[in-house]
């Protein structure tokens, strides 16, 4: 049927159809769970891959963000110092899961420092949808063709070994 056919954009389950902010929200709320996941892992075999899964969702998300969603998103706010302020908050999240990355689950700071991350991440996530999602959404910057990039990066990043 040639009804069938025209679905609004919004209904459609394909993650390049997402806008930019919502694409971005929902790694934040996978990772939280992926958190989530951690603090009730009990077995360091678990717990590993948990911190593997959670290492390479937010290396990905701080890379498209950096790439694509931050240097349009700079040029168009009027805020100067949203963006510059979480490219330093990448940065020191980069710094600990290369620890953590490092480590095992049977070091003494181990658990410490995947509860540290988590926490830092939410913080991070907290200033970007309360902050800068809005202030995005407000702007004329076309938020499904940078969901689109963003989409088709992580497929890319996500992809490699």
């Amino acid at each position: 049927m040639a009804t069938a056919q025209k679905k609004p954009i919004s209904t459609d389950k394909s993650p390049k159809a997402q806008e930019a902010t919502a694409l971005l929200k929902a790694d934040h709320k996978a990772v939280d769970l992926l958190f989530q996941q951690y603090e009730a892992a009990r077995s360091s075999t678990k717990k590993k891959a948990l911190v593997s899964q959670i290492c390479t969702e937010l290396t990905v998300h701080a890379q498209i963000e950096e790439e694509i969603f931050y240097p349009p998103v700079q040029a168009e706010l009027k805020d100067k110092e949203l963006i510059p302020e979480a490219i330093v908050e990448h940065a020191t999240l980069k710094d600990l899961i290369a620890q953590i990355e490092d480590g095992n689950p049977e070091d003494a700071l181990y658990d410490a420092k995947v509860k540290v991350l988590s926490e830092y991440v939410k913080h991070h996530v907290k200033e970007e949808q309360n902050e800068l999602f809005p202030k995005v959404k407000a702007s004329k910057l076309d938020l499904y063709a940078l969901g689109e990039q963003l989409a088709q990066r992580k497929e890319e990043l996500m992809a490699k070994p």
